[in-house]
């Protein structure tokens, strides 16, 4: 008998007076819900927790098989960056994207064949941009290049196509939601209280919170450079690539409210904080930012809005950037169809938000979600402010104000994607650890399920202030390499920490190393091999870290993953790809540009074939002294060593280039001219032969001082003579 007062009876007495308005059968349905008792666990062979592309694809490769399979995550939309905004695909060598990941890529190119998707843009105005060629692809014609809401499209496709039950808006229960028997998983349950049990489990988030719920080892921020023998881990002073930091700027920017008065205070968006050592590690993350989709077509622009909480002067740094002469705003405005970009940050100060995110991984979803409103924040207030703000140059105000968002992508959250550019996470520890090492080939992969490509790339970490007195970014790095082999183990936790999760996207990688990996297109290759080793160790009743690779890489290549590449497993020669030189060739002891320690800035680039390694350095022709290279190695025994340096040579080089040998004689100073080659039968010049002993730390400097050109450094060569 129900009393007056319960919950029950105020909940008719709601309905009631609601009578039949247009919110009656939702809140009647609420209400329902949240009487009713306690829901059933929901069961499948295989739960996914994460609606990623990476997740989407695990899925299908379950389904495949013969499993059930559930996707249960905090997404609402389908398929995370892949239909968040990332339309101008990073993909590096696509001769190694296979698999079910190349299948999403030939369904867009499907998509794009029907007349009807080409709304506002002819076919033939925007031309076959982004598209494989029929000599590669054969029939299944891939397009590498779209709009968020096709790729949302194929994503949906999926699901619909293989019958995929997909629990949406479902947050894990990061503080007890997690059930364990010993080593395994036995169910997970959300803050809504739905319970799903599995057999074997995949964490497809970028954030990794089912493995940080689980228990496993994981690592936040970046290693020391001597933790796994890397070179571009860590923290990354006086290193700089790409285009995004101050060196690129004719003057120098002074961090301070009065220009060049530390009293005054510091503009927003710089640390005062110290940088840390070169090479040190740090829990800082690499910058986030919305890939937001622009467009300039009158039908389908919406203005860019004024932000709630604009403030003006967090973009202060920004115009003495343009006031140094800066002209790059609209350089990462990639062209995807039907008049649309997929934009990202370029420059010194642009839409990524610089040390903004570093508690991000690890915050509680509340944190989360102000974090993610602070950059919302920020990057469309750089977009107001670039338009409207009467200190911008009258040109790049008036070319921004002709673009604004597209109506029709992400109408449902005010034309802003749904998700943001989560660069890094947490990462694994897991059964194995993917490096720079085994990018670069310095060491073998083992057992391999899939394929990269991509630079080894990380966008910056921290704006700090120099020694100097000047604003800098830190941490973007860019190195070039060949395709390289991803590890089944840094796929799985260490088996003493769970037998029954696989972790598809916060795999096992050091910082830099997951600079390459983290590419949508691998996103969805591993989802598909993790699924696969899933799979395999259900029907063997098997933990995963015991799945017989003989018989998981059969299984993957049957179904089209590419393991392995002509580049992948090449032994070093002198040819190399005909536009470098593997140091590994080289007789003798052979320092790269990579390992020798730089003061000063240096610019990374492989523009002028001939170089060592995977690139070599130049000071951008600054003729001011304060660029220094110095190439350290202790020599392993008492004798005569000849001293050799490499360079590219042409036109635009110095002609006085200082280098300065240290050995048992005393100290050298040579002067070379680097517009001309090294010599005739190689990229290598003598510099003469000195005399070393025993573990001394013989060193070779080269500076810009008094240098008329740029100034190259790439590979010092110290060969015994008998």
């Amino acid at each position: 008998m129900l009393r007056i007062g319960t919950p029950v009876l105020k909940n008719l007495v709601l309905i009631f007076t609601l009578c039949f308005s247009s919110q009656l059968i939702a809140i009647t349905k609420e209400i329902l819900v949240n009487n009713s008792s306690p829901a059933k666990t929901i069961e499948a062979d295989l739960i996914i927790y994460g609606g990623t592309s990476s997740g989407v694809i695990a899925a299908v490769q379950a389904r495949k098989m013969g499993k059930t399979v559930i996707i249960v995550g905090p997404d609402r939309h389908l398929g995370g960056l892949s239909s968040g905004g990332l339309g101008f695909t990073d993909t590096g060598n696509k001769a190694v994207i296979g698999g079910l990941s190349r299948d999403f890529y030939h369904r867009i190119w499907k998509k794009y064949q029907d007349p009807k998707s080409w709304r506002w843009q002819k076919r033939t105005e925007y031309g076959n941009k982004g598209q494989g060629t029929p000599a590669i692809d054969g029939e299944n014609r891939t397009m590498w290049i779209f709009e968020p809401h096709v790729a949302e499209e194929v994503f949906e496709d999926y699901i619909k196509e293989f019958k995929i039950p997909t629990y949406r808006d479902e947050w894990l229960n990061r503080k007890s939601g997690v059930k364990r028997k010993g080593a395994r998983i036995t169910s997970i349950t959300m803050l809504s209280g739905k319970t799903f049990s599995g057999k074997m489990f995949i964490d497809a988030t970028y954030e990794g919170d089912l493995m940080a719920a689980v228990g496993v080892d994981y690592h936040v921020g970046r290693e020391a450079n001597s933790v796994y023998s890397e070179n571009w881990n860590g923290v990354q002073t006086g290193v700089l690539h790409h285009r995004h930091h101050f060196g690129v700027l004719k003057k120098k920017i002074s961090p301070y409210v009065i220009p060049d008065d530390p009293n005054s205070g510091v503009l927003p968006r710089i640390s005062t904080k110290h940088p840390g050592k070169y090479g040190s590690g740090d829990k800082r993350v690499q910058a986030y930012c919305y890939r937001y989709c622009a467009t300039t077509h009158p039908e389908n622009r919406v203005p860019f809005p004024k932000p709630e909480g604009y403030d003006p002067k967090q973009y202060e740094l920004l115009v003495r950037i343009y006031e140094a002469g800066w002209k790059e705003t609209f350089y990462k405005f990639d062209p995807i169809p039907n008049r649309k970009t997929d934009t990202n940050n370029h420059g010194p100060f642009s839409t990524d938000n610089i040390g903004m995110n570093y508690d991000y991984p690890e915050a509680s979803y509340e944190r989360r979600k102000e974090i993610l409103e602070e950059h919302r924040r920020y990057q469309q207030g750089w977009l107001y402010f670039v338009s409207n703000d009467p200190r911008v140059p009258l040109k790049v105000r008036e070319r921004m104000s002709q673009w604004g968002l597209a109506k029709d992508e992400f109408v449902d959250n005010g034309n802003w994607p749904h998700q943001i550019y989560v660069r890094e996470a947490r990462r694994m520890v897991g059964k194995f650890v993917m490096t720079e090492n085994e990018l670069t080939k310095r060491k073998p992969t083992p057992d391999p399920i899939g394929m990269g490509s991509y630079t080894i790339d990380s966008h910056n970490v921290q704006r700090y202030i120099t020694p100097q007195g000047y604003v800098q970014n830190e941490g973007d790095i860019g190195v070039r390499i060949s395709p390289y082999q991803i590890a089944y183990g840094s796929l799985v936790p260490k088996k003493a920490q769970c037998e029954n999760l696989m972790v598809s996207i916060c795999v096992s990688s050091s910082h830099i190393a997951f600079g390459s990996i983290r590419m949508e297109p691998v996103f969805m290759i591993l989802g598909q091999s993790a699924a696969t080793g899933a799979v395999m160790a259900i029907e063997g009743k098997l933990a995963v870290q015991d799945v017989s690779y003989s018989q998981l890489s059969k299984r993957l290549l049957q179904d089209g993953q590419i393991l392995e590449h002509a580049s992948s497993k090449a032994k070093p020669t002198k040819k190399g790809s005909g536009k470098f030189i593997h140091p590994q060739s080289l007789p003798g002891i052979v320092v790269d540009d990579d390992e020798a320690k730089l003061t000063g800035e240096w610019v990374t680039s492989s523009s002028t074939p001939g170089y060592i390694g995977s690139g070599y350095r130049h000071d951008g022709a600054a003729k001011d002294g304060r660029a220094k290279a110095q190439f350290e190695v202790k020599i392993p025994k008492s004798g005569r060593y000849e001293v050799l340096i490499s360079w590219t040579p042409h036109s635009n080089r110095s002609s006085k280039v200082k280098v300065e040998v240290s050995s048992l004689d005393g100290k050298k100073e040579i002067v070379i001219d680097q517009r001309q080659a090294p010599s005739e039968k190689g990229s290598l010049r003598s510099l003469g032969v000195f005399n070393f002993k025993d573990q001394q730390s013989a060193t070779v400097v080269i500076t810009n001082n008094d240098s008329d050109g740029y100034v190259i450094i790439d590979a010092v060569q110290w060969l015994e003579k008998k």
